[in-house]
């Protein structure tokens, strides 16, 4: 079989409980080999747990997964393969980031001419001498993902690499795991940052409370959601009359600063148009604005915060 057809991961009905608590209750969803997946869900909705099911640290009570065609059971068998951080990198504070990596290579026993590779890769050969405890958030993270690239992964795990970062650190990671995706690398990043996730992920996998409730592409789920038709009369006096008209033709309106928020298919929005003309409300603007990946994750999640 060829092997860039086989799911970078898959999980059937794959379980893990504690006591009486499910911390993943049969979650089925895929990874295509070669994709960027993010895997989103509240804190305490299994994300962890699930990942430590696929790197072999924890046993699964139920189901099954592999992970680069092999099974869960044996992961050494995939283990060389991948490349995983979790729950922010460690490193000596007094050895250089080039002296972390080679102590960290030579455990493994991957070639020390990785490392100056690797360096560049994140954006660090010039800082490579500087002692780590020197390093600001930013340029740790990006460490920790050059020491999960060491075994030259075909699949890296990523557990929240963004997180506490300034925007300039989020775009240089984005920027990473774009430049690894584009070389044949599977990402499997784990964020509560959507719109991080909306901006670079082709796949999701959204978790609540144990359950896997959506696995496909980003913009199949977010396609799915209801557009919402925004229309401006050009004076806010018609506003109250063009809302009537439209509410009496059966949908939903809220007036929100001006502006009447539609929620109708974009087809509608032909059908307003006219509505307003033959009241003779003339509109400054209309327009359709699909849903962001926050919005829809909190009404899927029922996470409204």
């Amino acid at each position: 079989m060829n092997k860039s057809l086989v799911p970078a991961i898959t999980a059937s009905d794959l379980t893990k409980i504690y006591g009486e608590r499910a911390a993943l209750s049969h979650g089925n969803f895929e990874v295509p080999a070669g994709s960027i997946c993010g895997f989103v869900g509240p804190n305490g909705s299994g994300k962890t747990t699930t990942i430590r099911m696929l790197l072999g640290l924890i046993t699964p009570s139920g189901g099954s997964g592999t992970v680069l065609g092999e099974s869960i059971t044996h992961p050494e068998k995939y283990l060389p393969h991948v490349g995983a951080m979790i729950e922010g990198p460690a490193f000596y504070p007094a050895l250089s980031g080039r002296e972390n990596l080679k102590v960290l290579a030579e455990l493994g026993g991957f070639p020390l001419s990785r490392v100056d590779e690797l360096l560049k890769k994140v954006d660090l050969a010039d800082r490579g001498g500087s002692k780590f405890k020197t390093y600001s958030l930013g340029m740790k993270q990006r460490l920790g993902i050059a020491a999960a690239l060491l075994p030259n992964p075909q699949l890296l795990i990523l557990d929240e690499p963004t997180n506490g970062l300034d925007p300039s650190g989020i775009q240089e990671v984005r920027g990473i795991i774009r430049d690894l995706a584009d070389s044949g690398t599977t990402v499997f990043v784990s964020s509560h940052i959507l719109s991080e996730l909306e901006m670079i992920c082709e796949y999701l996998v959204m978790l609540r409370e144990g359950k896997v409730i959506f696995s496909g592409r980003t913009n199949e789920l977010l396609s799915a959601q209801k557009p919402m038709i925004v229309a401006k009369p050009e004076y806010e006096v018609d506003i109250t009359k063009l809302a009537d008209k439209v509410s009496n033709s059966g949908y939903q309106v809220m007036v929100v600063e001006g502006a009447l928020h539609i929620s109708a298919p974009k087809e509608v929005s032909a059908e307003i148009n006219r509505m307003a003309f033959e009241s003779g409300i003339t509109l400054s603007s209309i327009s359709v604005v699909l849903p962001t990946l926050e919005e829809t994750f909190f009404e899927m999640t029922g996470d409204n915060k």
